[in-house]
C-alpha cells in the first residue's frame, strides 16, 4: 500500500521542515528530482479561481510541512497564506497548498464514499458537516486496443527470428491473474484512493461492490435448470445456431438474389470490439456478403450490449476491498438512500450517499477529471542497416503537460527532435512549434487531466 501511495504523488515538493530525518523520508516518498522549482511555479489566476470571489463553495486541501493531509481550509484563507508566504502551491488539480510552518493537526472524521465503475468513478470526501471534495474520473478504455497493437509488433519481430527456441513453460496464468485491461482499471481505483488519501485526512474508505446475474439480465424468468441449458443447447458450434435461428436464410434480401450459399457475418467490426457471441453475428448470403465488403451496406445496424461493466464489477468487487482493506456497501442501499435524499442518479451523488451525505449538508463543486496516456511508445523509422529501436527514455515535456508560453497557458500536444521541440495549440495560429528552452513548466500531465475548469 505505501508503494503505491508513494507512486500516486501528482508533484514533487520540498519539505521545508529543519529536521534533516524528515527531509530525508519526504525526498524519498516524493521522488524528488532536481527540476522541482519548475514544477512548484506560483500562478495567481489559480489562487484567484479558487477564491470566495467567484461563488463557489470550495476547500482547499492543506499539508503540513513533511507533506502530511490536514484538514482543508477555505480558499480566502489559503489566499491569504500564499501572500504571506506562509504556504506553497504544490498542486492545481485539485488546488492544494502546503504549510512553511509548523502547526497543529486537529482533525476531524472524514469518510470517502467511492463509486466503482468500469467506465466512470465517482468520489466523494465527507465530513460531519459538509462535503469537502467531489468528483467523477473517466476511465481509459483504449487498453485491449494498445495490446492488440503491441501483439502485432511481437508477431512481426519474432517471424524473423527463425531460430527461436519454442518456450511453453511462460503460458501458465499466475494464481489471482485479470486480464491486463482489468488489472489497469482494478490499479486505477486503488490509486485514486490513494491520491485522496494523501490530501485529505481520510479515516474510513467505503467502496459500493455490486455482482450481476448476466443471464437473469438477459432473461428475468431464467431458474432452476435453465442456468445450465443455454441458448445453444443442441447445437455443436455457434455458426450451426445462428443459421438455425435465422431459418437459413439471407438477413438482408431475404433470399431473392438466389444465392443458396450462406455465410455467418458480424454486425460490428473488430473495432467495435465485436465477439462471436450469437447476438453479435448474422445470416447473409454470399452475394450480399460481397456487397457489403465492396461499400455497400448489407448488415443492418443494431445496439448490442455486451455487460463488460457488469463483468468487470463482479469480477474486482472483493479484490477492491481487499487491497484497501476498507468497508464497503451494495448498490441496492445506496438507491434506496439516494432515493430518500431525492437525490437524482449520478456518480457523485452515489459517492456522496455512500460516504453517509445528508440532504442537509452543503455539497462541494465536483470536478471532471479524465485519465490519458502517460506515455507513449514509439517506434523509430527503420534506417537501412539498423533495426527497429523503441524509443525508452521519457523526455522532460511530454503530452498535456501544461506550460506557459510568452505569459499565456498551454497544453503540449506533442514533442518532437528528442524533446528538443515541443508543439501547442493557439487559437490565433494554430499547431505551432516552439523551443522547449523557452518555456516555463507549471505542472506534468501525469496521466489525469482535469476536464472541466472550476470557474
Amino acid at each position: 500500500m505505501v508503494e503505491v501511495m508513494s507512486r500516486v504523488k501528482e508533484h514533487t515538493v520540498e519539505c521545508s521542515t529543519s529536521s534533516t530525518l524528515c527531509k530525508h523520508v519526504f525526498k524519498q516518498s516524493c521522488n524528488m528530482d532536481s527540476d522541482t522549482s519548475k514544477v512548484l511555479t506560483h500562478n495567481n489566476s489559480d489562487v484567484d479561481r479558487q477564491s470566495g470571489k467567484t461563488g463557489q463553495d470550495l476547500r482547499v486541501p492543506v499539508l503540513n510541512m513533511c507533506s502530511r493531509p490536514l484538514m482543508p481550509t477555505t480558499p480566502g484563507k489559503a489566499r491569504k497564506l500564499l501572500n504571506q508566504d506562509k504556504a506553497k502551491v504544490i498542486s492545481r488539480k485539485p488546488f492544494t497548498i502546503q504549510l512553511k510552518y509548523a502547526t497543529g493537526e486537529a482533525k476531524q472524521l472524514i469518510t470517502l464514499g467511492v463509486d466503482a465503475g468500469y467506465k466512470n468513478v465517482g468520489v466523494s470526501v465527507v465530513s460531519g458537516k459538509n462535503e469537502l471534495f467531489s468528483a467523477e474520473i473517466i476511465l481509459r478504455t483504449d487498453i485491449p486496443k494498445k495490446i492488440q497493437n503491441r501483439s502485432i509488433y511481437r508477431k512481426n519481430r519474432r517471424s524473423r527470428l527463425w531460430h527461436r527456441e519454442p518456450r511453453f513453460l511462460n503460458r501458465a496464468k499466475p494464481k489471482g491473474w485479470l486480464a491486463p485491461s482489468i488489472q489497469h482499471k482494478l490499479d486505477s481505483h486503488v490509486r485514486i484512493v490513494n491520491k485522496l488519501m494523501n490530501l485529505f485526512p481520510i479515516t474510513d474508505v467505503i467502496v459500493e461492490v455490486a455482482s450481476f446475474d448476466i443471464q437473469k439480465i438477459k432473461n428475468p424468468e431464467i431458474n432452476g435448470k435453465e442456468y445450465q441449458q443455454g441458448e445453444q443447447m443442441g447445437f455443436w458450434n455457434t455458426r450451426e445456431y445462428v443459421l438455425h435461428r435465422d431459418n437459413h436464410t439471407c438477413q438482408h434480401c431475404k433470399g431473392k438474389s438466389g444465392d443458396k450459399i450462406l455465410q455467418v457475418h458480424h454486425i460490428n467490426g473488430k473495432k467495435e470490439g465485436a465477439t462471436n457471441r450469437p447476438e453479435e453475428l448474422l445470416t447473409v448470403c454470399k452475394t450480399c456478403h460481397e456487397k457489403h465488403h465492396k461499400g455497400i451496406s448489407t448488415i443492418p445496424d443494431k445496439e448490442i450490449h455486451r455487460f463488460k461493466p457488469e463483468t468487470f464489477m463482479t469480477i474486482v468487487r472483493w479484490k477492491l476491498v481487499n487491497v484497501l482493506n476498507c468497508k464497503y456497501t451494495y448498490g441496492y442501499i445506496t438507491k434506496q438512500n439516494r432515493i430518500k435524499q431525492n437525490l437524482e442518479k449520478s456518480h457523485i451523488n452515489d459517492a456522496f450517499v455512500i460516504a453517509g451525505g445528508r440532504k442537509d449538508m452543503k455539497r462541494s463543486i465536483p470536478f471532471d477529471f479524465k485519465q490519458i496516456r502517460r506515455n507513449n511508445r514509439r517506434l523509430q523509422t527503420n534506417r537501412r542497416r539498423f533495426g527497429i529501436c523503441i524509443r525508452r527514455k521519457r523526455y522532460k515535456l511530454h503530452y498535456n503537460d501544461l506550460i506557459r508560453y510568452r505569459n499565456k497557458e498551454y497544453r503540449v500536444k506533442s514533442t518532437s527532435t528528442y524533446g528538443k521541440q515541443i508543439q501547442i495549440f493557439d487559437n490565433i495560429r494554430g499547431i505551432i512549434s516552439i523551443s522547449a528552452r523557452n518555456i516555463q513548466l507549471i505542472s506534468y500531465g501525469n496521466g489525469i487531466i482535469l476536464t472541466r475548469k472550476i470557474i
